[in-house]
Order: C-alpha cells, then structure tokens, then sequence
C-alpha cells in the first residue's frame, strides 16, 4: 500500500529524514549549505509530502555497501572517549550547564550504540 503524502508526521520521522540527510552529506553528495537547508526543512515539515522535494534528486539506495563485514565492537569502542569525557566533566566540573551538556552527549552516545547494536541483531 502507498503511504499517503497528505499524512501528518512526527519528530520520529523527522529525524530520519536528517539523519539519511547525513548520509547523504556525509557520503558528498550535498554541500554543507545544502544539508542545512535540507535539515532545516525537514525539522518545519508536518506532512510526508513536505520530505519529498528533500530527496527528490538524491538516490534511494546506499551508493557504497562495504564488502567487508562490520565490526560492531570496534564503532562501540569509538564511543567510549565521549563516555569518559561526559562522566570525568559530570564529575570535576559540577556546574549545572556542564552537567546538562554531558548528560546530553551521554544521551546521544547510549542512543547511537543502542541503534548499533540493533541494526547488529537485525542484520544477523
């Protein structure tokens, strides 16, 4: 069945509509004002449609599948020095602005290690 554009969105797509923006900046296929002008639409739109001309030049399909098999322990481990700063500057620094600070990159490192390891498990 055809997802109807007229239908509202969420934050939850929003946010997947930028982050398959990074991707696609992230593999050169934006420039970075392009990516902020994208990103900046998708965080305005309400219904599906408003997504559409964000992608409309942009291929559906990963241009680059690595041949190699991915090794989710070592980008896990690519997280830790964000893990130890955010907790060492929790612990020294206890000013309420570094605190929100650390706590909101320990948000967003537990975040991407819990997609990692999903996308593990669903790839076996």
């Amino acid at each position: 069945m055809a997802e109807r554009p007229e239908v509202r969105i969420g934050t939850a797509e929003r946010e997947e509509a930028v982050e398959l923006l990074g991707e696609h900046f992230a593999a050169g296929r934006l420039s970075l004002s392009e990516f902020d002008e994208r990103v900046a639409l998708a965080m305005q739109a309400t219904i599906r449609a408003d997504l559409v001309p964000l992608f409309a030049d942009l291929p559906t399909a990963p241009a680059v599948v690595s041949s190699e098999p991915r090794n989710v322990a070592e980008e896990l481990l690519t997280l830790v020095p964000f893990v130890i700063v955010a907790l060492l500057a929790i612990a020294v620094v206890r000013h309420p602005v570094v605190i929100l600070v650390a706590l909101g990159a320990l948000y967003f490192v537990g975040r991407r290690a819990y997609r990692l390891i999903t996308e593990e498990r669903g790839s076996r």
